[in-house]
């Protein structure tokens, strides 16, 4: 899928960018996915118009409701800002005055939000950070390792705002709570359930499990514009979305986003899931064949492991092979083209290429730099670990 616009064929290279392959998949730091060319037309359309902002998130919330079973939404400047306001929502409901002071407390306004410690994850800042930028307060439940629903409820006090749980890969992967548990002891006390599932597919099935609202990126499976969505109750949207009345204008999103948003969810709608699946799966055996046969390395197909409908090639690199799993992903992203891939466990000694988010004749291009690569002299640094430091952060813009 490719998202044309006249004239931008060479935009990267006009703005002197390296022309990055993403095999990482929806990653924020790559700009998260390829824009559906409908999105990109509404965004365009809407551009130079004037048009009343509550009426085009009205318009929002009905689109959202279709796609998703909610009786209401909302569209966020991103994932992080729509748990920034759901949480706000939860602490202030419809009370104006109290939205306007927040984060400062109000009252008897609730403003503890609990979350099992294995969910309290970094997706590029601190899931945390995000309820605090409400005013609220994180409270811990279980541990690391484990969590049992004593430990939600024993967390639970007249202070309780809202219980966050979070659907991702970075969370831990044993020992948690799923969400139709915490709802079994969230639901009978009356506190209110927000999911984050900014990366998954399933538009229906948290809110049909019992969560009260649900968070979803506008713009990494569903290929709209940068945005975050907030859907669920009616009420409870409503609280969320009058922040905009106050901590929320500073997360406030465009008229093009809303836009884009709503023209991404038509889209998704009418895609062909199946057709998509099937060019993934070729891009995944022909990257597993360039890699036959290498010493130090295994490639296998691995499904998403939170269940979402794609599958990646995990590729295990031991010494053998004259790198490291963090050596091969550098020695990808050096090469020309640059190939960028998920490297997140790096540490764990494999890399992950995924293929969603490809342009037409990439997939070719990605298994003839893993022959490259391999086939090539060591770099100095080949059998290094990932870097655990932030120099490279702290250096910019130089």
């Amino acid at each position: 899928m490719t998202a044309s616009v006249p004239g931008n064929s060479d935009i990267r290279a006009r703005l002197g960018l390296r022309p990055v392959i993403n095999v990482a998949g929806t990653m924020t730091a790559l700009g998260a996915s390829i824009i559906h060319p409908e999105a990109v037309a509404a965004m365009a359309a809407i551009a130079g118009e004037f048009v009343e902002i509550d009426d085009l998130q009205r318009r929002a919330s009905a689109c959202i409701a279709r796609a998703t079973g909610a009786g209401a939404g909302f569209v966020t400047a991103s994932s992080s800002a729509a748990i920034t306001l759901a949480v706000a929502g939860t602490m202030t409901g419809a009370d104006l005055h109290a939205i306007e002071r927040l984060p400062r407390r109000t009252g008897d306004n609730p403003r503890e939000v609990i979350l099992q410690a294995g969910h309290a994850v970094n997706y590029g800042a601190p899931v945390a950070q995000a309820v605090r930028l409400a005013g609220a307060r994180v409270v811990l439940a279980g541990d690391v390792g484990m969590a049992m629903d004593y430990h939600v409820a024993g967390a639970i006090t007249e202070r309780t705002a809202a219980v966050l749980h979070v659907v991702s890969h970075h969370v831990m992967g044993y020992g948690q709570l799923s969400l139709s548990e915490v709802v079994a002891v969230c639901r009978p006390r009356r506190i209110p359930v927000i999911v984050d599932a900014a990366s998954e597919y399933d538009l229906r099935g948290f809110l049909t499990e019992g969560a009260d609202l649900v968070i979803y990126s506008g713009h990494k499976f569903l290929s709209g514009p940068t945005s975050g969505i907030v859907a669920g109750r009616k009420d409870l949207v409503r609280a969320a979305y009058l922040q905009n009345r106050g901590i929320g204008r500073g997360m406030k999103v465009g008229k093009e986003s809303v836009a884009g948003v709503m023209a991404a969810l038509d889209a998704w709608a009418a895609r062909d899931h199946a057709a998509i699946r099937t060019r993934e799966g070729a891009a995944l055996a022909l990257w597993r064949a360039a890699l036959d046969g290498q010493p130090g390395i295994a490639a296998r197909i691995v499904p998403d492991p939170t269940g979402n409908p794609l599958d990646r090639l995990e590729v295990a690199v031991t010494p053998e092979s004259g790198f490291s799993a963090a050596g091969l992903a550098r020695a990808l992203a050096a090469g020309t083209p640059p190939v960028i891939v998920r490297d997140d466990e790096a540490d764990l000694g494999h890399i992950h290429l995924d293929p969603c988010n490809l342009h037409e004749g990439e997939a070719a291009t990605v298994a003839d730099a893993l022959r490259t690569v391999m086939a090539a002299p060591r770099a100095a640094d080949a059998l290094a670990p990932a870097p655990r430091d932030a120099t490279a952060a702290l250096r910019w813009p130089d």
